[in-house]
Parts: C-alpha cells; structure tokens; sequence
C-alpha cells in the first residue's frame, strides 16, 4: 500500500454517498420491523455492476452473507442490495437461509433483474426471525431515486444503536472521465475485524475489469476497515461490499490501467473515511482513538500492534478519564506479539513526546491531560526495529457502552 501515499486530484465531495456515482439510487423505509424508524433500505444499479464482499470472520456467519455470496459466485456482478436493521437473521438455522432467499428473490421479482444480480444484508438482534410479511410490504414500499433525501433514508434504515448517519464520497478523472466514487455505513458495537457488527456499502461510476474490484477491495481493506476496534467483539453478520457500474466510461481499471493506482487512492480515501466515522461512534464513546506506528519490522506488524493498542480496554479508559498513563501503551506494544526492542521505544501523546529510546523525557502531564480532552487523540508509536509502518482507529471506553448493552433487547 505504500504507492497509496503518492498525492493524487482526488476531491472529496460535500455531501458526497452512495448515490454520488452515476447510475446509482436508493431509498429506506420504516417496514415495521422496528417501532417507528425506517428499517429496510436499497441501493439499486441502473446496470448490473461489477461487485465484489468482504466479510465478517466469526465463523457462525448469517443466513444474508450466505445468499450474498451465492449471488457473487454467479457473474461477480449486482445490481440491488436489501439491508434490514432489527433483525440479523443469524443463528436461525434453515429458516433464516430459506428467508433470506424469499427477500432476495422478491426484490428480483420488483425491480425485474435475476435473483443472483440482488445482495441482501441483514443488522440487528441475533436469533431472532425476520418478519416475512412486514418484509415483503416493505420491498413493495421502496422506491430508490439519486436525491440526498433518498440516500439519507437508506442511511437511517440501516443504524442500530448508532447515533449519527455515516456517508462520504470523492471524485476524480481517470482517462479523462469522471470518476465518483461514494459510500455509506452503519456500525457502532461489537466492532472488531476482521470484518465487525458494521455494514459498510461502496459505489463507483468506475470501469473495472472483472476479478479486480475483489482485488481492490481486498487491498483497501486490510489498512481501513480491518484496522478498527470498539470493544473487541466480533459479529457474525457483516461485511463490506462494493459496486462498480462503469459509467463513467473510463477503459476498464486493473493493475496494468497506468491510473489504477489512483483509482485505489480515491478507493481507500472512501473506506478509510467512513472507518473513521464507524470508530468515532463507538457507542457511548466521546472520542476518536488514532494510533500510527511507524519502524516497525513490516506493515504487518505495524498495524497489529497499532490495533492492539487502540483495543486496549485500559487504554481507552485512560482516554475517556483524560488521563495520561502512557504506561498502558508501552503495556499493550508489549503484548502485542510483534517484534519490540524494549529500550528503543518512542511514544508520544498528541504533539508531546514522553518516551524516547524508552527514556521517559521531560513533559507537562498538565499539558497532555489538557490534549486528551480533545474530540480526536492521536498516539505515536516508534519501534525503531524497521520501516513497517501502520494506523488503527478506535474509541474511548465509556460507562454509557455498560448502559447501552447492558439493555440491548429491552
């Protein structure tokens, strides 16, 4: 990933989303799964669309992620994508896999494309079934239009206990044709790739050879999405997906195109964005946890400890309380499993340094309690051992995370 780093034009769109790119539109509305919020949502494809999933690793995967990748297996290709919230559909055995194809094979019958051109996506509580009747109504209800109205309802219909709506987009040319590429995500707890309790979905007016959206997508992945954590939990339902439609009318992208590079630039601006805001929403959280590592022995095991140290449950706690234990970090580099020279350590907190060659140096503790108050902590770590270098995204620990879990269901 290290040609990532290379500036590109690549602008980042205001009220960039899903709907941004050409050719895409999307709609969300309250089926009844939930008491009064809108609970089943759409993307839709004027054309079939190179696709391409990444998903979650708990090994009890839900009944959607299996249909999902049934239809991917096919042409590689989607065109609709079904998300419900209240409901996972996971841990339900037959009947869930049965339901998940009755919804899938409905939203072919409505919009009149092949039952294997529709993805479906399932959040919400585990174990329980999906209410076929009030699924069905609501798939006749959607009607998916590119206006911010109507990407703002798909954002809303997917959220459990999030507090805020997560979209983003950018533009830039590629061939000398626009390229758009936009996204939206919900995800809030049991946040721990690889993949988490997050929906994330990506849409692109680019052209892009078949085989190689999977690719890019595999590549962004690993230093965006699978590099957040909120509570060390992972869920057994979600996933990642992406949708190229290719029109923009660029030639089609893949690593020989002399702009792929670009065209991942642009792709991991999007994922990194909404993993940002998945992190910043942890629940109950109040603040964004960045953590880089730089000399590490590789990139490898410079994202594993940056994410073990961001998952530290006592190092989010001493963010929240303000308090500069920088005693934790050194704690979780250690057990990180990743190569360390222990009297060689740099560690800084925000803009002050407190280790360097493991030597505590002189600082304000008034100052870093002072920065720690800030909505956003920055922690940086050197090893000093190599060039591996790595970022993880994460959040404060809170007593509200007790509050909101201890009563999930009720």
């Amino acid at each position: 990933m290290q040609a990532l780093k290379k500036p590109y034009d690549i602008h980042q769109l205001e009220n960039g989303s899903i709907i941004s790119p050409k050719g895409f539109a999307a709609d969300g509305v309250h089926a009844g799964l939930r008491y009064a919020k809108k609970d089943l949502g759409i993307i839709f494809s004027e054309v079939p669309a190179q696709s391409a999933a990444v998903y979650t690793t708990n090994v009890f995967q839900a009944a959607p992620l299996k249909v999902t990748q049934e239809s991917l297996a096919q042409e590689h290709k989607l065109q609709a994508v079904l998300v419900n919230s209240a409901c996972a559909n996971a841990c339900t055995g037959n009947r869930g896999l049965l339901d998940a194809y009755q919804t899938r094979e409905w939203v072919a019958k409505k919009f009149g494309i092949p039952d294997h051109y529709v993805a479906v996506a399932s959040t919400g509580v585990i174990g329980e079934y999906l209410e076929m009747e009030k699924m069905k109504k609501g798939i006749q209800m959607l009607k998916p239009a590119a206006s911010k109205q109507h990407s703002n309802s798909f954002e809303t219909s997917i959220l459990t206990t999030d507090l805020v709506t997560k979209s983003c987009g950018v533009e830039t040319t590629i061939d000398g044709k626009k390229v758009t590429i936009g996204g939206a995500a919900k995800g809030s707890g049991m946040i721990k790739p690889n993949m988490a309790t997050m929906l994330a979905f990506v849409t692109t007016d680019a052209a892009v050879e078949d085989g190689y959206v999977k690719q890019a997508l595999k590549e962004i992945t690993d230093d965006t999405f699978n590099q957040i954590t909120v509570d060390g939990d992972t869920s057994t339902n979600d996933m990642v997906l992406v949708l190229a439609n290719g029109l923009a009318g660029n030639n089609p992208l893949s690593p020989k195109h002399p702009e792929w590079q670009k065209f991942l630039a642009a792709f991991k601006m999007v994922c990194e964005d909404l993993a940002k805001k998945i992190a910043r929403d942890g629940e109950g959280a109040t603040k964004l946890v960045e953590v880089n590592v730089e000399g590490a022995a590789n990139d490898e095991e410079a994202r594993k400890i940056a994410k073990t140290v961001v998952g530290s449950s006592l190092v989010k706690t001493a963010v929240y309380g303000n308090d500069a234990n920088w005693g934790r970090v050194v704690c979780a580099v250690g057990y990180s499993e990743a190569t360390v020279l222990p009297d060689q350590i740099d560690i800084a907190i925000g803009p002050y340094w407190i280790l360097k060659n493991s030597e505590v140096q002189a600082y304000s503790e008034e100052a870093v309690t002072e920065y720690l108050k800030n909505e956003t902590v920055v922690i940086q770590i050197r090893l000093n051992v190599g060039n591996g270098t790595g970022t993880a995204w994460g959040c404060d620990l809170t007593y509200d995370y007790v509050k909101i879990n201890a009563s999930y269901r009720t």
